[in-house]
């Protein structure tokens, strides 16, 4: 069953969270889904992603509709994982089912702290994914550094 990792971005951007977090899931061996709900969205996070690590940093991926996105370490899309992720990235508001959760072992839900909207469903999200029995934690960060605020064993 996986554990789902809120991160409430107060002073980070996704591409910034996910220029710390897919090199960390890649040294796993574990390949990555990162769903969004908007193309033009996931088109400037795949721009920012070849730009994110330098050189020594390279994080290999591809947007969804391609020719390769079974072989993917890291696909971007508004699909299914079929690159045979272990992690989701979910942004702009993108959900996973129950079944997706449960077949990951992590799922990052990436949300703007800023944005009213995003803030409240990131909370019905947590009541969800929390009352379905799946391990979560919440991280902030609000003090300039990431912090764990809250956490739910799974149940």
């Amino acid at each position: 069953m996986g554990l789902v990792l809120f991160y409430h971005l107060t002073r980070s951007t996704p591409q910034d969270a996910l220029a710390l977090l897919l090199p960390r899931a890649l040294a796993q061996g574990w390949r990555v889904m990162i769903r969004g709900t908007d193309p033009q969205a996931l088109e400037r996070l795949d721009a920012a992603l070849w730009l994110a690590g330098g050189e020594e940093n390279f994080l290999p991926h591809g947007l969804e509709g391609g020719p390769h996105d079974a072989d993917q370490p890291v696909l971007l899309g508004q699909g299914a994982p079929v690159n045979g992720a272990r992690v989701m990235a979910l942004v702009d508001g993108a959900q996973a089912t129950d079944a997706e959760i449960a077949a990951s072992d992590r799922v990052w839900v990436l949300f703007d702290g800023s944005d009213a909207d995003r803030l409240q469903a990131a909370r019905r999200q947590w009541k969800a994914v929390t009352a379905a029995g799946h391990a979560a934690q919440y991280w902030s960060e609000d003090s300039g550094r990431w912090e764990k605020k809250a956490e739910s064993p799974a149940g």
